[in-house]
């Protein structure tokens, strides 16, 4: 019998039933988290098996919460609430998979655990030592593969902080000043940014086309549309300039030097990493929904040997909600 992996972000809700079956919606948990169960309701009502659900989160960090303790209580809750009947097991950062009271006694252990999911999962598909870049629309998961499991050093988000194996950056939701915090190219000079929420990694790659547009979504720094016109007004504000001053070419060259220092953040972090890894990797695993910003790592890393993209191996619609897939099949293959 399959399970229904599902992976609960502050800003994402993710699910797979890792058999083909997948679905996300945007979900801002942080302004709405009375809403989450029904939210997890409408996610799963396609869903043909819903009778084992398998569940991983970051949301717990949302800042609605007092604490992340109180935030795993609150997810967890609107699960059950969700999924009425079903049998529920949580994803612990040690790999097993726990019964609900046994997260809600220990609930540090089940926060942030789902790059631990999607490393154990995405590791059969390296032979050797491997690098797992997981770049998605908030942070980015640098995590070594050795002898087929995770060995990172962190656990926490704080000890994978400490240890560059969580770098808090991704390709939509990170202002552009925290990326680039000192100087943006602005016609020939170098301008220090407005240190405002203006503009966010979503715009610098709406404006290279790296992004698609969603006309519909509006998840984004001044509520309009996440439109490539919209993303050049907004990069406008950076510099505190009038769209009469900021022409789409100042956009563009204003986002390839914002992208540049995002790659070098991320290849630094990747240095820390690797330097602990027993043996260098043989191969990188490129993951999530900014994985077009991994071979630019690759490049300021130096590594220039194989890589292997999720979105090769599951297809673009299963890469784009691969932790919970990871977690659908990993559940079923654990079960037996």
């Amino acid at each position: 019998m399959n399970w229904v992996g599902i992976d609960i972000g502050g800003a994402n809700l993710k699910a797979a039933d890792g058999a083909g079956w997948a679905a996300h919606r945007s979900f801002a948990l942080w302004k709405e988290p009375d809403r989450l169960a029904a939210r997890l309701v409408e996610l799963l009502e396609p869903a043909a098996e819903r009778g084992r659900v398998a569940v991983t989160m970051t949301g717990e960090l949302a800042d609605c919460f007092a604490s992340k303790a109180a935030g795993v209580r609150w997810i967890l809750e609107a699960v059950r609430r969700a999924v009425r009947g079903a049998r529920v097991r949580v994803y612990r950062n040690d790999g097993e998979l726990v019964s609900v009271e046994q997260a809600l006694a220990a609930p540090l252990a089940v926060a942030a655990a789902n790059w631990h999911a999607l490393a154990a999962f995405a590791a059969r598909y390296a032979a050797g030592p491997a690098l797992l870049l997981d770049v998605g629309s908030t942070t980015t998961d640098i995590i070594p593969l050795v002898n087929g499991c995770p060995a990172g050093e962190g656990r926490d988000d704080v000890g994978r902080l400490l240890h560059g194996e969580l770098v808090y950056t991704g390709v939509e939701r990170s202002p552009v000043c925290a990326v680039a915090p000192r100087v943006v190219p602005y016609r020939g000079r170098r301008c220090p940014p407005a240190q405002e929420l203006f503009a966010t990694m979503r715009d610098v790659y709406l404006t290279l086309g790296q992004l698609a547009e969603e006309p519909a979504c509006h998840e984004t720094a001044d509520g309009r549309p996440a439109t490539r016109a919209a993303a050049v007004r907004r990069l406008a504000r950076v510099l505190c300039a009038d769209p009469s001053q900021f022409t789409a070419r100042d956009a563009a060259r204003l986002a390839e030097s914002v992208a540049a220092a995002q790659a070098r953040l991320i290849a630094r972090a990747v240095g820390q990493v690797g330097t602990r890894m027993p043996s260098p990797p043989e191969t990188w695993l490129a993951a999530g929904h900014g994985d077009f910003l991994v071979r630019a790592v690759q490049e300021r890393a130096g590594y220039g040997g194989p890589t292997r993209y999720l979105s090769d191996v599951l297809g673009p619609r299963l890469s784009r909600v691969a932790t919970a897939h990871a977690l659908a099949v990993l559940a079923r293959e654990r079960s037996g």
